[in-house]
């Protein structure tokens, strides 16, 4: 399914990590939430428009996606059935770099985060 390894584009890092330094909520974490709630909006991948995952942020899909690795791994597949892991990785990131806009935007981040 996902690759063992992961990453995301350079522009979602540095948003994630904006977003530490407001609310201390590492990038695994906030990116785990930024997945679902683009989700949610039904935002939809498309291989056209993935940007180059040129992060340097590389960690394990364990770390990245915790509790969640089941649940999110199964949602990629049950919405991209025909991509292979490289390609659901980028589906992935461009999910999590969705839902990040959605968060850096959202009125009362800081409310936001505190009732995770």
């Amino acid at each position: 399914m996902l690759p063992n390894r992961m990453n995301l584009s350079k522009t979602t890092e540095e948003q994630l990590k904006k977003l530490k330094g407001y609310t201390g909520v590492s990038p695994n974490v906030s990116s785990r939430i930024a997945f679902f709630r683009s989700v949610e909006s039904g935002f939809k991948y498309s291989a056209e428009t993935a940007k180059k995952l040129n992060g340097s942020l590389v960690l394990d899909k364990v770390t990245w996606l915790g509790d969640t690795q089941l649940v999110t791994e199964l949602v990629l597949k049950q919405n991209y059935p025909d991509l292979d892991d490289k390609e659901t990785m980028a589906a992935w990131a461009a999910h999590v770099e969705d839902g990040i806009a959605a968060l850096r935007n959202h009125k009362n981040l800081l409310d936001f985060t505190n009732n995770l």
